[in-house]
């Protein structure tokens, strides 16, 4: 059984009782302690965290092909152990998914998820809008020890239409992830390109995330954008 927690915003703590495997960020590692030696190891995953290894080769093939490539290790613990895992300082979200829910996740947003978590990668656009707007990365809860850990650069914040049944506009270079109770919830994918664009007067905020008010969800925002998206112009 694994436990999560977040130590000074910072650092992820991962407490194991028992036998157990963590699927990190490759590299994330910086500490650990356990009785009468050390009883975890450390494996990179060439292909993907699936169990099935013919889904894993095509997985690593959708991963690489849609931009969601992500290095991850699998730690194997054998007995009780605490071990903690960081990622240049970047801060760190913990949440539990129920059976089922599914969380949708920028690829290099994701620190840890332990195995109760199915991981998958998903189309959700079409066209080349942004440098993550055509595929993401899924976790779906599949367990009662589904737990998945979440990179942000800087403090996050939460914007939920669940209860105001608001209309919500993000910048997809600015998304963590996105989550629902109605399954996938995908945003549409909107653009505002003009003539402006081909002379170098765009506004820099040309496409965006958009869900409707009858499409119920909760985003994390970081507050820092990824360098990508459409950059049309002529100087």
């Amino acid at each position: 059984m694994l436990n999560f927690e977040t130590i000074n915003e910072l650092t992820l703590k991962v407490t194991c009782t028992g036998n157990d495997v963590l699927i990190a960020k490759a590299g994330s590692f910086i500490a650990g302690e356990s009785a009468g030696g050390k009883n975890y190891k450390f494996e990179k995953l060439l292909l993907g965290p699936q169990n099935n290894r013919m889904q894993a080769a095509i997985g690593s093939l959708i991963r690489h092909a849609t931009g969601e490539n992500l290095p991850l290790m699998k730690v194997t613990m054998s007995g009780n152990s605490t071990t903690y895992y960081a990622n240049y300082g970047q801060h760190i979200i913990v949440y539990k998914l129920g059976f089922g829910e599914v969380v949708s996740v920028e690829s290099e947003n994701i620190l840890a998820f332990t195995q109760d978590c199915k991981y998958d990668v998903r189309f959700i656009g079409v066209g080349i809008l942004s440098q993550k707007g055509l595929a993401t990365s899924t976790l779906t809860g599949n367990g009662d020890n589904a737990y998945v850990a979440l990179l942000s650069d800087g403090n996050p914040i939460v914007l939920s239409n669940t209860g105001s049944r608001n209309a919500l506009s993000v910048d997809p270079d600015a998304v963590i992830c996105w989550m629902s109770q109605q399954g996938y919830c995908d945003p549409q994918i909107k653009t505002d390109l003009s003539w402006k664009n081909l002379i170098g007067q765009h506004s820099g905020e040309s496409y965006t995330f958009e869900w409707a008010p009858t499409l119920p969800v909760t985003v994390l925002i970081q507050p820092s954008e990824r360098r990508g998206g459409i950059r049309v112009g002529v100087d």
